[in-house]
């Protein structure tokens, strides 16, 4: 071991955390049952690491001194509970040998299992998604609690619901097989895709769709061969790719057609054409991915393929229907085929009243209305969204579109009269 200050210490701390929390709370919760003892047993040999690490040097193999002192700490609150001595033996053995002494296959195995089991859908899906982020991730409760606008104590009762729900319902710690794999999948992409929103709305917290493209990439290498999985990947990194540019030196949102795209990560968007070339589906996912594609790859957004956007709505709202999607496919048709067009699907997407009050929705037929050439009535629907709007960054940008569309009104106006 070599000596280490305290802030690359830190560093070494969280790069192991991320590479080896789940895995150690996994492998405790798969031998003791117990989750609430996994995640302390890992969040105490994390404080020991920063405790230790600053005088004894970062070991060789940080995830595995992580996993034994885990372990270890789990066999003393074992012994002391005296539970049941077969238990206690299924720990004591490994912990006596290697550091990190569980088979790859294993931990793999142990790690999906988490993920599947955060994930189940007897859980409601906000618990799973925060079960997803404390267990699997290792977010701290307050940053989690800060994400669904809840308090820290709310969150932690919701947590302890979750796993409470696990244990009474007796829901298996693995993963399903055949039939049952291909009817839960779903529900465990729709929890990383929900995670990724978290982080990537206007007042998300980034970190949020880090770990969903994290979670993704280890889906990606536990279920191969799987495209929808892949699929998700690639539209996260599609999404991601852009975060960078998506805000002006003021902290404001930037509209596509206003982004600077030589900030966006080319690196990203290579990967995902990579993933999505080999993906050959056609499935939720692979649909979306195929747009936000179309998006990454244009040089502005008049340069963007709207005929295949639109095509690929067309079949979305087919094997995939909302009212999002329905309200999607309504603007790529307004840039493909007119803003007439355009206009005349968002009126069907919005007739069931599913959209009303949505910001988006309105937002959306300002833009398609200014594009008609009304700027006034554009510029009233603008503001109209904003004052429903979700988020303060939200309100400012559709305020700006607005005033916007004024001074491009007053200016052509003011043309026409000196004329």
């Amino acid at each position: 071991m070599t000596d280490a200050p305290a802030a690359a210490t830190a560093d070494a701390v969280a790069a192991a955390s991320t590479d080896a929390y789940a895995r150690i709370v996994a492998a405790l919760i798969r031998i003791t049952g117990d989750w609430t003892l996994a995640e302390d047993c890992a969040q105490e040999a994390l404080t020991l690491a920063l405790q230790r690490w600053p005088q004894e040097g970062v070991p060789g193999n940080p995830g595995g001194w992580l996993m034994t002192v885990a372990r270890n700490r789990a066999i003393d609150v074992l012994r002391r509970a005296s539970v049941e001595r077969r238990k206690l033996a299924e720990l004591a053995v490994p912990a006596l040998a290697d550091p990190d002494p569980t088979p790859a296959e294993e931990v793999v195995d142990d790690r999906l299992r988490l993920i599947f089991t955060c994930c189940h859908p007897a859980l409601a899906l906000e618990a799973r998604v925060a079960l997803t982020l404390r267990t699997i991730c290792g977010v701290p409760t307050a940053d989690i609690a800060r994400a669904f606008l809840v308090s820290e104590s709310t969150m932690t009762r919701r947590l302890t619901r979750a796993k409470t729900k696990i244990a009474d319902a007796g829901i298996p710690y693995r993963v399903p097989t055949g039939p049952a794999l291909a009817e839960r999948l779903p529900g465990v992409l729709a929890v990383l895709y929900l995670l990724f929103t978290h982080g990537y709305n206007a007042d998300g917290r980034p970190a949020f769709a880090d770990e969903a493209i994290r979670l993704a990439r280890l889906l990606q290498q536990l279920i191969p061969g799987q495209g929808e999985v892949s699929a998700l990947l690639a539209l996260f990194l599609f999404q991601h790719s852009r975060r960078d540019a998506r805000r002006d030196r003021r902290g404001n949102l930037l509209p596509l057609d206003k982004q600077d795209r030589l900030r966006w990560d080319r690196a990203a968007i290579t990967e995902g054409l990579h993933i999505l070339a080999e993906t050959p589906e056609d499935g939720p996912y692979a649909l979306q991915a195929r747009i936000a594609a179309c998006h990454a790859t244009a040089a502005s957004v008049d340069a963007t393929d709207w005929p295949a956007i639109a095509a690929c709505y067309d079949k979305l709202a087919r094997i995939h229907p909302s009212p999002v999607v329905e309200l999607n496919r309504a603007v790529a048709h307004g840039y493909a085929h007119g803003p007439a067009a355009g206009l005349a699907l968002l009126a069907q997407a919005r007739a069931g009243g599913a959209l009303d009050d949505y910001p988006l929705a309105v937002a959306a037929e300002a833009d398609l209305t200014a594009r008609h050439g009304d700027r006034a009535r554009a510029a009233d629907l603008f503001r109209q969204a904003a004052s429903v709007a979700y988020s303060e960054p939200e309100r400012r940008a559709l305020l700006d579109r607005a005033d916007e569309l004024v001074r491009v009104g007053d200016a052509c106006e003011r043309e026409v009269m000196t004329r």
